[in-house]
């Protein structure tokens, strides 16, 4: 598990510094604090200059699910410590630049490379999943955990007439019998009067979830908290309009009322709202689709964050080269 990583930090460090003395990299991108902490401890002795981009910053992880918080208890000093030793970190939103700069990590020191989506995979063109005649759809998409909101769009639907929920994501759909969480959501839409309204699908691969998305009046996408929020990226670049909570990288993604709209997280009622909005409006959600797809494609796709990445690749790695070549005199 994950959390159980930290002790072997310090060997797998061991071993990056050897396999780097024998063959040095231009510079090392470490993912998620602890790569960060083992990448520090094998470049530093070797002038490899390390980009560090965390995903998730345990500050913010702690303030929104204090006691639930399974993270080592030394994550955030260990985490701050690798932010400000890094050479460069690589946000993945504008949010994440002012949590580092609460850590002692000063603006220029980071930048802004959002996660791109496989606009081969999700784009308008393509099948759709087909649904009954006369039922409007909203899909959601994601781990099956508390904070991913998905209980505040089932209270929501209960507002929502003639409109299924289709939820992708846990365990395999055979398994979802057993899952903990699938069963509180059940529960949820029991209470609320819409268990035959909600369609728990299970884990599905990523080359069929296109269609299910394809095949969505909207996709609602409500986490408490979100780092980045690549599902409604996804369905941006599939044309269809996003209903999204305003927190983390979907504030930077979903324009509202451009590609998508916003509203706040954990409140089922704004949710209904604007599922209403949208599923009452097919101009309006055609433009919305349309502006979302036009987005993904011109800031979001994979060669462009690749040729942001590599712009911090080189501005880090040349020096580095200097400073070797200065040793060198």
């Amino acid at each position: 598990p994950k959390d159980e990583l930290l002790p072997h930090m310090d060997e797998f460090a061991e071993h990056l510094s050897d396999a780097w003395s024998a063959a040095r990299p231009d510079v090392a991108h470490a993912h998620f604090w602890m790569s960060g902490r083992a990448a520090l401890a094998a470049g530093t002795e070797l002038g490899v200059p390390v980009v560090e981009t965390f995903h998730a910053l345990g500050v913010v992880k702690r303030r929104h699910q204090g006691r639930a918080d399974t993270s080592p208890p030394s994550r955030v000093a260990l985490e701050a410590e690798v932010a400000r030793r890094a050479d460069r970190v690589v946000a993945t939103s504008s949010a994440e630049v002012f949590e580092l700069a609460r850590l002692g990590v000063t603006p220029d020191r980071v930048t802004v490379v959002p996660c791109g989506v496989d606009l081969h995979r999700f784009s308008p063109d393509g099948p759709a999943e087909a649904r009954p005649p006369g039922r409007r759809r909203v899909v959601a998409v994601g781990r099956l955990v508390a904070r991913k909101g998905v209980a505040d769009v089932i209270e929501a639907l209960a507002a929502v007439p003639d409109t299924e929920l289709v939820v992708v994501g846990g365990p395999n759909g055979a398994d979802l019998g057993a899952d903990r969480e699938a069963r509180r959501l059940q529960a949820v839409a029991r209470g609320a009067g819409v268990a035959d309204r909600l369609d728990l699908r299970g884990r599905m691969g990523q080359d069929e979830i296109p269609a299910v998305v394809r095949g969505a009046d909207v996709v609602a996408c409500v986490p408490w908290y979100e780092p980045f929020g690549l599902v409604a990226l996804e369905a941006m670049a599939c044309g269809v309009p996003v209903v999204a909570a305003a927190v983390g990288g979907l504030c930077d993604t979903v324009v509202d009322g451009v590609t998508g709209l916003h509203v706040p997280p954990r409140d089922p009622r704004a949710v209904a709202a604007a599922l209403q909005r949208v599923l009452g409006d097919p101009g309006l959600a055609r433009r919305l689709g349309k502006a979302g797809a036009e987005r993904a494609r011109t800031r979001y796709g994979w060669d462009s964050i690749a040729r942001a990445t590599a712009a911090v690749y080189r501005e880090v790695v040349e020096p580095a080269l200097v400073a070797s070549t200065r040793g060198q005199r």
